[in-house]
């Protein structure tokens, strides 16, 4: 059987891997963005000096024909389903007997005046960081990023790291506050003016100028009517599916491709995964888009599954999430409210010296059962706390037990005692923190039914 993926990114990679783990049938990655996988999460560190591109790469380059998995770079124009026919801009065509698709995101563009000039550029790809590369190269004396959220705040520590003045558009009135908590996005908020970036809250994008007409990007207004020089504009408002090139073959499209819970479309032998699958009954507490590395990775094991051994349902598990704000770490596991609703207590403590570490737990206000837990610069081990959220444990035995999550290192300041602290002294209880910072306990709290 011939299978052909589009796309070679982590879910078409993933894919990949697991149909030749499974089967000898003929394997084939189209894409045009580069040779080989690369790790998309790390691109900010090959900017910053961190890593070469080359340590980015998952996998040597002789992998792909060890494993006899055939990578073509090309980009693809069309698709005949009943000829099952993948179309190329070189002028060749691709027969397949099953065709994945997981063509990825796109950064975001509203229809701004400028938006296509040189220097201006998201930071999903590989040419995005060959572009910031570039432009960096001129000596440029301002960034401007337009957007809050994790792409933006990586791609303005990006330019940090070189000393490039940045400035930060975010419309809302605090960053990132459609997703954290009010504490939470304050936090972020202080950390990154406290290295020296020009936060601009309540600030919209409204042109990107090219004074000289030379086709490259020279300032920005705002909607204030504010002017800001600058020779880069990063657009950082989210991304949408790359699925334009498909929107006249018949396949069901909304935002994403649509796909039912085994990943397949309306289209017989085509599937879809990663960023460009739009789930069409996501699980409670999902979403139908998931743009994450994780679930990417989830899609491309569960499709091999099921084209290879038998038809398995996507499960993409309790949501996680884990990234960095310039100086603080973030971790977020199961449901978080930003303002809990009518059933959802929740307890919330932060480091009263430094303000840049906190623990936000979110539990059900009549059974106890944990919800969430929500990090900034203290980490919680993984397992642990999806053992928790999945036994739906009462928030008063994760409180006593709440230090076998915590795997910061011994000299950080442990938080544990004032958490349960305050949970005794707002319900009147007297619980105590019981658990011991031992791996071995740990592992048998895990290993348990």
């Amino acid at each position: 059987m011939k299978i052909v993926i589009i796309g070679n990114g982590i879910a078409g990679v993933t894919a990949a891997r697991w149909i030749r783990k499974h089967s000898n049938h003929s394997v084939t990655i189209i894409s045009d963005e580069t040779d080989c996988f690369f790790s998309r999460t790390a691109l900010m560190y090959v900017f910053m000096g961190h890593m070469r591109f080359k340590d980015i790469k998952p996998y040597e380059d002789w992998f792909w024909k060890k494993n006899r998995i055939d990578l073509v770079k090309a980009r693809v124009t069309n698709v005949n389903y009943l000829a099952r026919s993948v179309f190329l801009n070189s002028g060749k065509t691709v027969l397949y007997d099953k065709l994945i698709i997981a063509s990825g995101s796109k950064s975001n563009k509203f229809g701004w005046h400028g938006q296509d000039l040189d220097g201006v550029h998201g930071l999903y790809h590989y040419q995005d960081l060959e572009a910031m590369e570039r432009h960096a190269a001129k000596k440029i004396q301002c960034a401007v990023i337009v957007g809050g959220g994790l792409i933006g705040i990586e791609m303005a520590e990006m330019f940090h790291s070189r000393h490039i003045p940045v400035t930060c558009l975010v419309r809302e009135d605090s960053f990132w506050n459609s997703v954290l908590p009010t504490e939470e996005s304050e936090m972020v908020n202080r950390i990154i003016r406290k290295n020296g970036i020009d936060l601009r809250l309540n600030a919209e994008l409204n042109t990107i100028l090219d004074d000289n007409n030379d086709g490259i990007a020279d300032a920005i207004t705002t909607k204030k009517g504010e002017r800001i020089d600058c020779q880069f504009v990063g657009l950082t408002v989210g991304v949408s599916p790359n699925v334009d090139f498909l929107k006249n073959t018949g396949l069901n499209i909304n935002r994403g491709i649509l796909v039912n819970d085994y990943l397949e479309t309306n289209t017989p032998d085509v599937y879809a995964i990663g960023d460009c699958a739009e789930i069409q009954n996501p699980m409670p507490s999902r979403k139908a888009i998931e743009a994450v590395w994780y679930t990417g990775r989830i899609m491309g094991e569960t499709v091999a599954t099921t084209i290879c051994v038998e038809k398995t349902p996507y499960n993409p598990g309790i949501w996680f999430n884990s990234a960095k704000f310039l100086d603080i770490e973030y971790q977020v596991y199961g449901d978080i409210l930003t303002k809990p609703d009518e059933h959802t207590a929740q307890i919330y403590w932060e480091d009263a010296k430094t303000h840049e570490r906190s623990i936000r737990i979110q539990y059900h206000i009549n059974s106890g059962a944990v919800k969430g837990f929500n990090l900034m610069g203290v980490r919680y081990r993984h397992e642990v706390c999806e053992k928790w959220i999945k036994s739906e444990t009462h928030i008063e035995d994760v409180l006593q037990k709440l230090s076998l999550a915590n795997f910061d290192p011994e000299f950080y300041r442990q938080p544990e005692a004032e958490l349960i602290a305050q949970y005794n002294a707002k319900n009147n209880r007297h619980i105590q923190n019981t658990s011991q910072r031992d791996l071995n306990q740990v592992i048998t709290f895990l290993t348990a039914d």
